[in-house]
């Protein structure tokens, strides 16, 4: 494409930043869709979030994503979050207002039940069990409450911490944590209608690596979701497989939260099937 005066710009900030795939999905989905606009990955440096946030809204950029180690962090610098960055407490995409105001939203929801969606999966009524309690969990529990879950046990190695967790999303539904080789957590997971992975454990290139968790256990009908999307299996999602399981995993949520972004940003709805293609074409170039 041409970049001329008239080039409007979006962006992606981030420490570190050059691993992002962001720029090369919706670069494709803004030219595909003929839209005059750039989007550029750009590295801030701890301590600076604030200056760069001001600067990029000064110098007329329409908004932009956020990714680690800021998505808490900018918050206090926003004039409005939507209900999902409230409920999560991270921000991954914010909208610069026409006049100049900052609304943060965080589209993660959004993604994470498109992978759902894809496979004709409905959470309401289920139950559910989420491995870690991480920032990616906190995505999942809102999303699956949001959904209408049934009840939702959260496996983690730190008692205290998947405790704290729950507590916050307990006047949303039946949420409680168990540590993972507890006879609860055992329970919870040998009755699961649906097992959500949200740690990094499997992710290239430590793609033997899985959270401790003894597939075998897991009810024989669930359906088992991997936020990882490199590589396309995880151990997890292979060994769940080769035992009959329904797999998903994370290309579509990574694909539809910036489809969802793309659209706060534009008011119009990408070419999907091209962000996924793309995105699924670097990786494999990745390796």
């Amino acid at each position: 494409m041409m970049i001329t005066g008239k080039t409007k710009v979006l962006a992606v900030i981030g420490a570190p930043i050059a691993h992002t795939l962001s720029p090369i999905i919706q670069n494709a989905a803004l030219q595909a869709a003929g839209i005059d606009c750039v989007y550029a990955a750009l590295p801030v440096r701890p301590g600076a979030l604030s200056s760069a946030v001001y600067g990029l809204r000064d110098a007329g950029v329409v908004g932009f994503n956020v990714t680690i180690p800021f998505k808490t962090e900018i918050m206090e610098l926003m004039d409005a979050l939507s209900e999902d960055a409230q409920r999560i407490r991270a921000v991954n995409t914010v909208v610069v207002q026409t006049d100049g105001t900052l609304m943060g939203h965080n589209t993660d929801v959004v993604g994470f039940l498109a992978g759902f969606a894809e496979h004709g999966v409905v959470p309401a009524g289920k139950r559910a069990v989420v491995l870690g309690a991480g920032g990616a969990a906190r995505a999942v529990l809102w999303g699956l409450l949001r959904s209408g879950i049934s009840s939702v046990c959260v496996g983690v190695r730190n008692g205290a911490k998947g405790a704290a967790l729950c507590e916050e999303f307990a006047a949303d539904g039946d949420v409680r944590s168990a540590v993972f080789d507890d006879p609860d957590f055992l329970a919870c997971i040998g009755s699961a209608d649906i097992v959500v992975q949200t740690t990094p454990m499997g992710m290239t290139p430590h793609i033997n690596a899985m959270p401790p968790v003894d597939v075998a256990a897991i009810n024989s009908s669930a359906v088992v979701y991997d936020l990882i999307y490199t590589p396309a299996k995880t151990r997890l999602l292979r060994e769940a497989e080769a035992r009959g399981h329904e797999t998903i995993n994370g290309e579509m949520m990574l694909a539809a939260q910036g489809a969802e972004a793309f659209f706060l940003w534009t008011n119009v709805r990408p070419d999907m099937a091209l962000m996924r293609r793309v995105l699924r074409e670097e990786c494999e170039r990745r390796g």
